[in-house]
């Protein structure tokens, strides 16, 4: 239990540095914005000069305590931390280096891949970055709006007011940013546990079944199908795998039967019978 705590501890500190970096070192030299709390922060800061990290903590610490009954208390406390830890990171790492500028094409893309790749560490320990997460649980709770209608909404009002601030050319770049961002976490929090279904429709099901048992050792199992033109009772195997299982699946599938029909789509998630 001790080492877990220390674990999550020591993730969301990473991804608050991180974080960080790419709020200081890419967005705020480029004039970019955010999304969320982080986006608002940014734009007090081009409006007034306010640092960063002081402004953040601040305004995170007003959503916690107007919002703390919609958090668990374990999340509450990972959560506060993590506020802290990103508001230090931002105080470090303000006026750091020499960042990229006048570069319109890196600027947003290595924006989003550090504040991307920061997130991500911070959900995959547990925590959150800080107060959008609350927003939307409130607008959740009370107007019945989804998890991610309701941040959307907000990423987008914050960003749409930001255009009065930065500009319109520097607001769509922030999209591009966020993008980037969007699909650095996705690849962090889901990415290194990619599944896939498998569905195979052959007429030499059991030959098939047999090879990925002794191949593949991953469990398939037998639906009864009939087919919809010759009306003929045919045995369908469905599997899910990861994505390295993939190819090596295709593979034993198209040797034992070239004329298979096989159908691959992503799963969101998996587990039980062998997955974590």
């Amino acid at each position: 239990m001790l080492s877990q705590i220390i674990n999550r501890i020591v993730l969301i500190a990473l991804g608050s540095i991180i974080f960080a970096l790419g709020i200081n070192y890419f967005a705020i030299p480029n004039q970019l914005a955010e999304g969320g709390i982080i986006g608002i922060t940014i734009v007090l800061h081009y409006v007034f000069g306010w640092s960063t990290g002081l402004t953040s903590f601040v305004l995170n610490i007003v959503l916690l305590g107007v919002g703390y009954k919609f958090l668990d208390r374990k999340m509450m406390g990972y959560t506060l931390f993590g506020v802290v830890a990103l508001s230090l990171s931002l105080l470090a790492t303000e006026n750091i280096g020499n960042p990229v500028v006048d570069d319109t094409l890196l600027a947003p893309v290595y924006a989003g891949l550090f504040v991307g790749a920061g997130v991500g560490i911070i959900f995959r320990s547990g925590a959150t970055s800080g107060g959008t997460q609350i927003i939307s649980k409130m607008l959740n709770q009370y107007f019945g709006w989804s998890m991610a209608s309701a941040t959307l909404i907000i990423d987008l009002v914050v960003i749409g007011a930001s255009v009065f601030v930065i500009g319109q050319k520097k607001a769509m770049l922030t999209l591009v940013a966020i993008y980037v961002g969007a699909k650095v976490i996705d690849f962090i929090v889901d990415g290194m546990n990619v599944r896939k279904a498998v569905t195979i429709i052959s007429d030499n099901s059991d030959y098939v079944l047999q090879e990925i048992n002794t191949n593949l050792s991953r469990g398939v199992t037998i639906l009864n199908g009939r087919g919809g033109y010759l009306k003929e009772e045919k045995n369908v195997l469905y599997a899910v795998v990861n994505w390295q299982e993939t190819v090596k699946l295709k593979r034993i599938v198209n040797q034992v039967d070239p004329e298979a029909f096989v159908v691959i789509h992503d799963v969101r998630g998996a587990f039980g019978g062998g997955f974590k």
